[in-house]
């Protein structure tokens, strides 16, 4: 891998990821299940150092209200927050052989396919007249490349136009709806890449894992899609915990279920998954944020929507101060959070000239949201979405509010009264519940609803017409209602408040840990110099599931104290030790296959520490060495691991080892 490209052997990867055992498909003895995945003891340890730095980073640092919901959730309360009728994706099949597809994915892929054919065609006919090459010896150089989710690519050269054409769509794939996708098939003729049949139209499919709580079946469920539900319905108290103090932020990490209809890519589209979500409770008339001064100047890669309804997809490198103020990110408390995210990612390994921020475009936008950023990954897969970022306004309380009756807001004691004339519709119940019967409190609570520019035109109407029409729709006594001026009275009225009452509107960052998970592995993976067969992690000491490595040298039998001693002291100290005293391998072939791992650091014992009881420290990407006494040793590894010391640092205070022979696996 380069900095500037991301340009990996996947199959390298993928091979050496199940051979350490990372993570692996579930049930694999029973041939397996698409889209579940189980990780082993590597992939467990560097998915829990994930989340362990993200609750140090959000959780401890921002002082938030950490909770833990269930996971089997109600229908109603997924069909009050939405998702029952609209938590869904775009579907094809297949019209012959019924295989599912999801649409913009499907189009995404063919159109990919094409442009790289293109490039094909032309890099052949470029090599065919400069470098004397036939276009069937290119063809051979480039047949590992040559395949790709949307079908094999066919070395056909594109018109200039149908090429600008092709990005301007693939810029902007995440704004068509289905009308939009089904139109994309049919003009471009876009068909299964695995069969070369016609698919359907696309059609909604809902994504829940639909169940039912009890042994009648009579409560429906659904295996939850993502933890936000459960905190905003516990919002109260957890108001109430933080003494009814604004603003502030609940958290949780935990699994959540969506039923993918095309899982792939591992663990970028799967069933199962852990995400780690941020809900931040905030005034809706201030959304000025604290700490904001304290990230202003940080810049981020930002590819604003407008971008990308150009057609384009280079991010703007852009201070988050700026964007706040241009209006690009709509307030400061997203714009906190965003940088929030990335020196979250950055303190974690990720490359940064390998993420992006892209805004969401005005069609993928939930109605409700004000503003949405996604914290997208570069992988071999393409730009992955990997943490999204949006103001989801009041939506969520509210709706929740509504359904339940119950009051999820704020009320804030005010310095000073606040004095205002608003316009009143009182009802005269000797007259108006007689007249509506049934109808009377829908037709109440609907007049009470209503803004001051409604309630002036029903004033303006009885006024000249000696009555007044009302529409009631969605409640028991749907229809149309005279109101005559005899039932009710309208009139400007003076309301003092002493407290002021308000919905908090919800800042939310959702965290996906396995996509992130997966991102590390491909910007940490590497190889060996003149070597292609050793590869290694490049593994942060942060989030290295295991910080060292202790091995001796032989299998002496004067080893095993000191190697022992060793690690007990270095595990007692909280860092995790691997020892690998597999005598029979060479210590070349052990270091590399705790590279393999990811391991930063290797203390070895050797025939030296009997004599004056100094071991040597390897440092897993220079495989450079130094050799000192194990006290200094073991701080050194934990001073190395937990930051508060680089290894240039100590490379600057302590001399080289020869190891000219002690890398080699022979």
């Amino acid at each position: 891998m380069t900095d500037s490209n991301l340009n990996i052997d996947r199959a390298a990867l993928d091979s050496l990821v199940l051979k350490r055992f990372f993570y692996a498909q579930s049930f694999s003895i029973y041939n397996g299940v698409a889209g579940l995945y189980d990780f082993g003891p590597t992939g467990a340890a560097l998915q829990q150092n994930l989340i362990s730095l993200w609750r140090q980073h959000f959780v401890i640092e921002e002082d938030m209200l950490e909770v833990d919901c269930s996971i089997m959730t109600p229908a109603e309360v997924l069909k009050t927050s939405g998702h029952v009728e609209k938590f869904a994706d775009w579907m094809c099949k297949d019209t012959k052989d019924g295989s599912v597809m999801r649409a913009d994915h499907l189009v995404e892929a063919v159109l990919e396919a094409r442009l790289e054919g293109d490039a094909l065609a032309r890099k052949m006919a470029g090599v065919t007249i400069n470098c004397e090459a036939s276009p069937a010896a290119v063809a051979k150089t480039d047949a590992k490349k040559n395949k790709k989710k949307g079908g094999p690519i066919a070395a056909t050269k594109l018109d200039d136009a149908v090429i600008e054409e092709y990005k301007f769509i693939l810029a902007q794939i995440d704004n068509y709806d289905g009308k939009g996708l089904a139109d994309l098939i049919a003009k471009y003729d876009i068909r299964n890449p695995d069969t070369g049949n016609a698919v359907t139209a696309p059609a909604m499919f809902n994504l829940m894992f639909e169940s039912s709580i009890g042994p009648s079946g009579n409560l429906k469920g659904y295996l939850r899609p993502e933890t936000a539900q459960g905190q905003f319905v516990n919002f109260s108290r957890l108001l109430e915990f933080n003494n009814q103090k604004m603003p502030f932020a609940s958290a949780m990490v935990g699994r959540s279920f969506r039923n993918e209809i095309a899982p792939r890519q591992g663990l970028l589209r799967v069933r199962e998954f852990t995400m780690a979500e941020v809900e931040h409770y905030v005034d809706p008339n201030n959304k000025d944020h604290p700490r904001f001064d304290e990230v202003a100047h940080i810049e981020l890669p930002l590819l604003p929507s407008q971008v990308q309804l150009d057609g384009k997809t280079t991010p703007i490198m852009t201070r988050i101060g700026d964007a706040v103020t241009s209006g690009t990110v709509d307030n400061q408390t997203l714009g906190y959070f965003l940088a929030r995210i990335y020196l979250y990612l950055m303190a974690v390994g990720i490359k940064h000239e390998l993420l992006r921020f892209r805004q969401h475009l005005p069609n993928e936008m939930a109605h409700y949201a004000t503003d949405c950023w996604d914290a997208e990954i570069k992988t071999s897969h393409g730009w992955i979405e990997c943490v999204g970022c949006a103001d989801r306004s009041a939506y969520d309380l509210t709706k929740h509010s509504a359904y339940t009756k119950e009051k999820l807001c704020v009320r804030e004691n005010l310095p000073e009264p606040l004095v205002t004339e608003k316009l009143m519709c009182e009802t005269n119940s000797k007259v108006f519940g007689p007249k509506l019967k049934r109808a009377a409190k829908p037709v109440q609570k609907y007049l009470e609803s209503l803004s001051d520019a409604d309630l002036t035109s029903i004033q303006s109407a009885l006024s000249t017409d000696g009555k007044a029409t009302v529409v009631l729709s969605g409640t028991p006594a749907d229809g149309e209602y005279d109101i005559t001026p005899d039932m009710v009275t309208i009139e400007v009225r003076t309301i003092t408040e002493h407290v002021r009452e308000y919905t908090p509107n919800v800042i939310e960052p959702s965290f996906g840990v396995g996509r992130i998970l997966y991102s590390l592995l491909e910007h940490s993976f590497n190889v060996r110099a003149g070597d292609e067969q050793r590869s290694f992690f490049s593994f942060k000491p942060a989030v290295a599931p295991f910080k060292c490595l202790v091995l001796p040298l032989s299998g002496h039998p004067s080893f095993a104290k000191p190697l022992q001693d060793v690690a007990r002291r270095l595990r007692a100290g909280g860092v995790p030790a691997r020892v690998d005293d597999a005598a029979s391998a060479s210590i070349g072939r052990r270091y590399a296959r705790n590279d393999e791992l990811g391991t930063p650091f290797a203390i070895t014992v050797d025939f030296q520490t009997a004599d004056d009881g100094t071991v040597t420290l390897r440092e897993r990407d220079t495989t450079k060495q130094i050799r000192a006494s194990i006290d200094e040793i073991v701080e050194l590894v934990k001073c190395l691991v937990n930051g508060s010391t680089s290894w240039d640092d100590v490379l600057s205070k302590h001399p080289l080892v020869n190891t000219s022979t002690s890398d080699s696996t022979a």
